[in-house]
This record gives structure tokens, sequence and C-alpha cells, in this order.
């Protein structure tokens, strides 16, 4: 009687929770295969950390990266906006297509970390020779996509679906004069043949720990636009104010008048940035210069916000230098990246995912943040879901993203694949039936 209660609640359970009991079956394999390929990962992590190079420059990175994927029996595509890398896995079951993106560039900074494999590389930029460091993560994001790539390549006969692995070169911006970037991988018809349901990203985030993981639903980074303009006055003596048209207090009132869009124009509830973060005028103490030149940047997450603050920025220009007699340029008002909007109803069906990798405590809901990310480029013509993986190993610091101190664990390597491994066959899963049909 024992026995045939036993299988009778195997039963129920079987009918009951079909969805968790794969997910657990696929949470063991992953695991198992993640164990069975980390230290050759983790070696690729450290050869593309100490080998960096800078964004439309990552020539040796997408040779590796496209190395390994055909080591793995994919068919690759490389040259895709200059030096992205595509490979296309397909399952042995029929089930959707999805996308999985990972950043591959370095930026101009000297390293300063205690590793063994840093970064002795220097380059030119801007005309100037630079130290080159990945300080913003990006080795890590390479190397737990090939990571994922070896992983789910072992288990594919069992996969329902169908995932588009994308390795993008600059991210952190293409250099002045040069495209480049998601926005030059989507021109290119990255997200076509075959075109994905959704895309997933991940990002290291030096405030936390190895086995941790954020999110933030819906607006998750900014907008980021940049602007310089050119206040353009009469110059005198000094002590002869009187005689000139002062662009510095003209530039002085537009800088604190640029604070009133935010604070009398635009809802409190809308979170917006304005920065000015140059001025650059005159030549000496006693002397009115001719002009000012100033450049800042503007961080949004909603568009109508995004298009009223770019109309009251030269509503103001206009009208501050008209009042002091002075006229003005515009020597450039551009639009950066779009805001990263994680789509609800994604993000919400892949927290079960998360959780069940690292554990619900270690899942964290963090705010949303005024720095960019192109990722949005991708997301913005498929849902997307982008997350925060944590890269300091305990008991120690890393210096924030951008700085020589930025030091990421190679622990957080394993961790990245077992969670992004188990969010894309999560989706993979819960969406084959519809695919199907």
């Amino acid at each position: 009687m024992k026995t045939i209660g036993l299988i009778a609640r195997l039963t129920v359970a079987l009918l009951l929770f079909p969805s968790t009991l794969v997910a657990q079956d696929w949470g063991k394999r992953i695991e198992s295969e993640t164990a069975r390929v980390e230290a050759e990962i983790v070696a690729l992590r450290q050869r593309i950390h100490q080998y960096p190079e800078l964004s439309n420059r990552e020539e040796k990175t997408a040779r590796l990266v496209a190395e390994h994927l055909k080591k793995l029996g994919f068919e690759v595509q490389t040259g895709i906006a200059h030096h992205g890398v595509i490979a296309i896995l397909k399952g042995g079951k029929p089930g959707p297509v999805i996308a999985v993106r990972a950043d591959m560039d370095a930026l101009p900074v000297t390293e300063d970390t205690p590793l063994p494999f840093k970064s002795t590389v220097r380059a030119t930029y801007l005309g100037q020779d630079v130290g080159v460091m990945h300080a913003c993560g990006h080795d890590i994001h390479t190397a737990v996509q090939l990571g994922v790539a070896s992983v789910l390549t072992a288990l594919k006969a069992d996969l329902p679906g169908t995932i588009k692995f994308i390795f993008q070169p600059a991210e952190e911006g293409a250099p002045a004069g040069e495209e480049g970037g998601a926005k030059m991988m989507v021109a290119e018809s990255v997200l076509e043949n075959p075109r994905p349901q959704v895309i997933f990203g991940l990002h290291t985030f030096s405030e936390m720990q190895v086995g941790e993981v954020g999110y933030t639903e819906g607006p998750a980074l900014a907008a980021t636009d940049t602007f310089e303009v050119r206040i353009i006055g009469k110059q005198s003596h000094g002590a002869a104010p009187e005689l000139s048209v002062d662009p510095v207090v003209t530039a002085a009132q537009f800088v604190l008048a640029l604070q009133t869009i935010r604070s009398r124009v635009l809802s409190p509830l809308e979170p917006s940035v304005i920065t000015v973060g140059t001025i650059h005028g005159g030549q000496r103490h006693n002397i009115i210069p001719a002009e000012v030149r100033l450049s800042g940047t503007v961080r949004t997450y909603n568009e109508e916000v995004r298009r009223k603050i770019e109309e009251k920025f030269h509503e103001l220009l206009k009208g501050i230098t008209s009042a002091a007699g002075g006229s003005f340029e515009v020597v450039r008002y551009e639009h950066g990246v779009p805001a990263v909007i994680n789509n609800p109803a994604l993000t919400r069906e892949s927290l079960p995912a998360l959780e069940r990798v690292v554990g619900k405590g270690n899942v964290k809901v963090l705010p949303p943040t005024m720095g960019g990310e192109d990722f949005s480029y991708f997301s913005n013509v498929v849902p997307g879901f982008f997350y925060r993986l944590g890269m300091v190993k305990p008991g120690t610091t890393s210096g924030g993203h951008h700085t020589p101190t930025f030091l990421a664990d190679d622990t957080s390597v394993a961790v990245g694949i077992k969670v992004m491994s188990n969010l894309l066959v999560d989706y993979l899963e819960r969406h084959k039936q519809s695919a199907a049909q």
C-alpha cells in the first residue's frame, strides 16, 4: 500500500509541477557541464583580460571567440559591425528562437590590480598613448557566453529551440568618426534570419558579491545624450564690464537655468539628470572673454521627457543669450543610446530561473541607474531582459566600473554560466508549445 501511495503522489507531482521537475533536471545537467568546462573558460577569461582591445579594435578577441565556437561545431559569422561574431545553436527539438548577447571591448584605462594576468597593453586613443584594460567586466561577459555555448552544445539534442549567440564589439562607443556597437549590428540585420522572440544579456556589478544577481523591472539604464555649446559675447577689460557682453555670466545663468527643467518643467515622478561637465572660457583674470564653451550630458528613461528636455534646452539657451545681448552656437546635441527598459512580463517570468540557481535571497531588486548600455538597441527591437552579475570575491573589494582598480573575480564566471544557461533553457521550455503551434 505504501508503494501504491508513493506512486500516486509522484503521479500527482508530475501532473501538477511538470515545469519544476523539468527545470530541476536541466539544472543538474547544466551544473555538471559547467563543472566540466569551467577551467577552460576561466583560462579564456584570463587570456581576454590580459590582452584587451579598444572599441572597434577587437580583432584578437573576435578571433578567439570564433575559434572556440568553431571547435564546438558552430557555423560562425564574423566581421559584423567590424568585429562582431554570431553563432546559432539549433536544438534537437522544436521550439522558439531566442538570442543572448555579450560585449567584448575594453577601455582606455591603465590597470592597477594584483591579478597575475593583469593587462600591460597600450594603444593609441584620441591621439594619446594609453593603457588598455577590461575595467567594466566585458571579459567576464564574453567568457560567460562562451561557457554557455559550451554547456548548451553538450545538451543540444534535448534543447527545445534555437539560440542565437551575439558577441558585440564597441559597447563603450565607437571612436570619433566611426560607427559601431549594437546600433550598427542591428542595422546589419543581426536580429534577422532567424529573428529571436526575446534577447537576454548580463553585466557585471562591482557592488555585488559573487553568487548574487540583480535585476530591475522596467526602466533599468538611461538614455545618454550629450551637448556642447558656444556662448558668444563681446570682449572687454575686466574693469569695464559695461563695454562687454559677458559670456561668463551668461553661461552661469544658463547652467543654473538648466536645473529648472528638472525641478520646474518635468513631473517630479519622471527621473532625469542634466549635468554640465565642462566650462571653458577666458585667458586672464582681468579680461572678460569673447566666448565660453560648455558641454554636458542628459540622462532620461522616458522618450517624451527626453524630447521635452531637448526642447527646453534650446529655448533657455536662446532666451538667456538674447537677454544678455549675446548669441550662441549649438556645436552638438547628440542622442546617445536609448534607455534599457526590461520587458516587465519577461522579467517576471525569468525570476524563478535566477532564484533556482543562486537562491531567492541572493536575487536582488536594483534601483534604476543613470548609466547607459547599448543593449537597448537590441531590446527596442525584441523584448529584452538585462540583469547584473555579482563579481566581487567575498572578503575583497573592487574599484568602481571604469577605474584602474576594477577587480572581477574568476569565480563569477561559473555562476554566470549557470545562471544564463538556466535562464535560456527555462524560456525555451516554457514557450516550446506556443512555438510549435
